[in-house]
């Protein structure tokens, strides 16, 4: 059993500006002089980091930088200690390296995660730029500029994701049947009062989307309490060793790692992150072979873990994997019988924007994040009409996007399984297999309990699913949130597969929560405030009619400003 010595930092106090400046600057002062003593190479770009680098996408520098160090390139491989093959591939011209694509790729993430230009890709088959590649397509990958590491995959991405290869896992049984520490524990949850712990664990899976079976494993590996019980000295109000009392508790703990979680597997999946930096300026490279599934366990890993405890983590023998084998059976073989995530010709059913026609809502949010932790952009929101701000009633309905089944209504939240509408030309109640892990499954948040539609009710495309509100989770005004899953995975709103409904087109902002929808010549663009700008319509004269007027009165108010 491993324990971790994460401990997170408390603000306080304020500082004069001449102080923050040598603070800043005195680090930097000993790294390059540090670096320099050693021999290590540190370009400036290991150092500084253009703002629009830091958060086009919602993940910022300092969410990427792991409290705790890794293996250095400069530090000499000691194959006996660290379980990464590092293979050298000498810079020239005719360098070429042959790499399969996995489910998810992109030219643009596979070109990020070995540093080269989507140009010095070549294949075969034919390329496009922001398409899925077909798992399995072999890509030449030529003129490689520096070494990389070579690793093993520490778990395959099904068992990452909640998937259907844990659709039938009872989380309840087998931490019973473990007759650990867990088994005899509950927790406190404002929604469903005194709560076990395996209901707390199945319910932040299914939110967040993650496999059930990756926390149970988590948890042992940090504090032995699901097999067994931590030793006398381990603090039980951090079973996932974060030592915050804002994050004390179970719920709260396990809400931690799936953030660190969902920031490498999505980064990963973006080709937004390629190495680890470290706050006294060294980096690790991250394998670029790895599936995003083994990434995120070494962004997790690598939050909680020092170098050396990070190592024996990651080792494929004896570390976390290994034990998840031992829990579980073999994840490989599981995997087997899961079709590819993301196949290479993934496109979105037909949808339709979540409210009836005739009706003038709001775009008040752009590409966010799915659920209350980072990662995946997948979600966008929209807000009925209204006289008043806030949270206030509502009677307008929130409408299904497409024919499916409801598979999930509860706290807030209603799930769309879209089984029925993937061209199947069956009738929903026989084409649907009631499984939100499987296919296109769409997710509404902040629907009201009263008029929700209740799980089980087959429903077509505009049919009523229940009113906006602020129910469900953290909200300032009444809305909907609306994001999509294909195979458990939250498939971003402006990526590969873009997020359309009756032809509006999601486009991702500087920043989270901005971005536009975009049909013909017509931009809406996001705005929490609901200006008129930001107004839609499922009729699209009325929408350019008053998009043309709002957007031309606020020319003529900036003037006049």
């Amino acid at each position: 059993m491993l324990k971790s010595k994460r401990i997170e930092p408390e603000w306080n106090g304020r500082a004069l500006n001449i102080q923050w400046a040598y603070a800043c600057l005195f680090p930097l002062v000993i790294l390059i002089f540090y670096s320099h003593q050693k021999g290590e190479r540190i370009s400036w770009g290991q150092i500084f980091q253009t703002k629009s680098d830091r958060i086009e996408s919602g993940i910022n520098r300092a969410d990427l930088i792991p409290t705790a160090g890794i293996i250095l390139h400069s530090t000499p491989f000691d194959a006996g200690k660290i379980p990464i093959n590092h293979t050298a591939f000498q810079s020239s011209s005719d360098t070429t390296y042959k790499y399969i694509a996995q489910s998810g790729d992109t030219i643009e993430s596979v070109a990020a995660h070995f540093r080269v230009r989507p140009q010095e890709i070549s294949s075969k088959d034919p390329i496009l730029a922001n398409v899925l590649l077909k798992p399995g397509q072999i890509l030449n990958i030529h003129r490689l500029s520096d070494e990389f590491p070579n690793s093993p995959h520490l778990l395959p991405d099904s068992e990452i994701i909640f998937t259907d290869s844990a659709a039938d896992f009872d989380v309840t049984a087998f931490i019973e049947s473990a007759g650990g520490f867990l088994s005899e524990q509950q927790e406190f949850m404002r929604s469903s009062g005194m709560t076990s712990v395996a209901e707390i664990i199945e319910r932040i899976a299914l939110e967040n989307s993650f496999n059930p079976r990756l926390f149970l494993a988590l948890l042992e590996y940090q504090c032995g309490c699901v097999l067994g019980y931590p030793d006398k000295y381990f603090d039980t109000n951090y079973l996932m060793g974060v030592q915050n009392p804002v994050k004390r508790g179970l719920y709260r703990q396990l809400g931690w790692a799936v953030n660190q979680l969902s920031l490498g597997y999505y980064g990963w999946r973006d080709g937004l992150i390629s190495e680890f930096y470290f706050p006294n300026g060294t980096v690790t490279r991250i394998p670029p072979n790895l599936n995003a599934g083994s990434v995120a366990l070494l962004y997790l890993f690598a939050q909680l873990y020092d170098s050396d405890a990070w190592q024996q983590a990651v080792d494929p023998e004896e570390g976390f994997s290994a034990l998840y084998s031992r829990m579980f059976g073999d994840p490989w073989q599981r995997d087997v019988q899961i079709a590819p995530l993301l196949p290479g010709n993934l496109t979105q059913p037909e949808m339709i924007l979540p409210f009836h026609p005739g009706e003038i809502w709001s775009y008040t949010s752009g590409p966010h994040k799915a659920w209350e932790t980072d990662g995946a952009l997948a979600a966008l929101d929209f807000a009925p009409p209204s006289v008043e701000s806030g949270c206030m009633p509502s009677d307008e309905w929130i409408v299904a996007v497409a024919d499916g089944v409801v598979v999930r209504s509860e706290y807030g939240a209603v799930v769309l399984d879209l089984d029925a509408s993937e061209n199947n030309k069956k009738p929903i109640s026989t084409s649907s297999d009631g499984n939100e892990h499987t296919g296109w499954a769409i997710l509404y948040m902040h629907v009201a309990q009263k008029d929700r539609v209740p799980e089980g009710t087959h429903l077509r495309a505009g049919d009523p699913i229940g009113h906006p509100s602020c129910e469900g989770g953290p909200a300032s005004g009444t809305h909907v949130h609306i994001a999509r899953k294909y195979n458990g995975e939250w498939i971003a709103a402006d990526g590969p597969v873009p997020f359309v409904m009756d032809g509006w087109v999601a486009k991702s902002g500087y920043k989270p929560f901005e971005g536009t929808l975009v049909k013909d010549d017509i931009t809406i663009t996001a705005n929490f405030f609901s200006p008129g700008y930001s107004f839609i319509s499922r009729e699209v004269a009325e929408i350019s009619r008053l998009n043309r007027f709002f957007r031309q009165n606020q020319q003529h108010r900036w003037k006049c400003d």
